[in-house]
């Protein structure tokens, strides 16, 4: 599993791009949000949480369609669903959406606290908002390995592994947004709502793994 980690992250890294282009797609989302709202700094800092989780989902969604297209082509993707039962099978879907997020995502976490700057938000709004990013897109890992499980073997399934996405990440949004507003707007708290994001990743954890194993044996029936 520790191998099978480390080749995902390889070839996340390199395939398309990889981080880079996640993070210049993430700046591209940010740097166009002043020219529609305009120059107000202190309307700018007072979205700043909820760009930031939108342009994050957004560059997530880059690249989830390849999650198993590289081991289709090559044949890998049948020996992993033979090798074992369907609970090895989401054992093995669950490192692979780890190696996602590492090689995908988390360079959009470490991005987000200069991108919060653009945005003109002070100290406690960047940091609620990196932990929050933190916190809750492991979950959008673990959707987008169901709606990339259920359209790898289309040859170009990318539009529908978001249609497929978008709705279920929407109450991680919600309370990712929602506790980062809560850290610095009195009397909206940031507990309650933070608690619940961490508990939809690790529901997404559990579930998100299972239901693509499911789909990947359905696919190769």
């Amino acid at each position: 599993m520790r191998a099978l980690f480390l080749r995902d992250v390889r070839l996340g890294i390199r395939a398309g791009g990889g981080a880079l282009v996640g993070v210049l797609f993430f700046l591209a989302v940010i740097a166009v949000v002043p020219f529609g709202v305009g120059p107000d700094l202190n309307l700018l800092a007072r979205i700043g949480p909820a760009i930031l989780w939108i342009g994050a989902l957004l560059a997530g969604l880059l690249g989830l369609d390849r999650l198993f297209q590289a081991d289709r082509e090559d044949g890998s993707l049948d020996l992993l669903i033979l090798a074992g039962d369907r609970h090895m099978l989401a054992f093995t879907v669950f490192i692979k959406c780890l190696a996602h997020w590492t090689a995908a995502i988390l360079p959009l976490v470490i991005a987000a606290p200069v991108l919060g700057v653009f945005m003109n938000m002070d100290p406690a709004g960047i940091g609620a908002a990196t932990l929050t990013l933190a916190v809750g897109t492991p979950a959008l890992a673990f959707i987008g390995a169901v709606g990339a499980a259920v359209a790898v073997s289309l040859p170009r399934g990318g539009l529908l592994v978001s249609v497929l996405v978008l709705p279920l990440a929407i109450p991680v949004l919600i309370f990712g947004v929602a506790a980062s507003y809560g850290a610095t707007t009195d009397p909206q708290p940031f507990w309650p709502p933070f608690l619940i994001l961490a508990a939809l990743s690790l529901f997404f954890a559990v579930i998100g793994p299972l239901a693509a194993s499911l789909a990947l044996k359905a696919n190769a029936d």
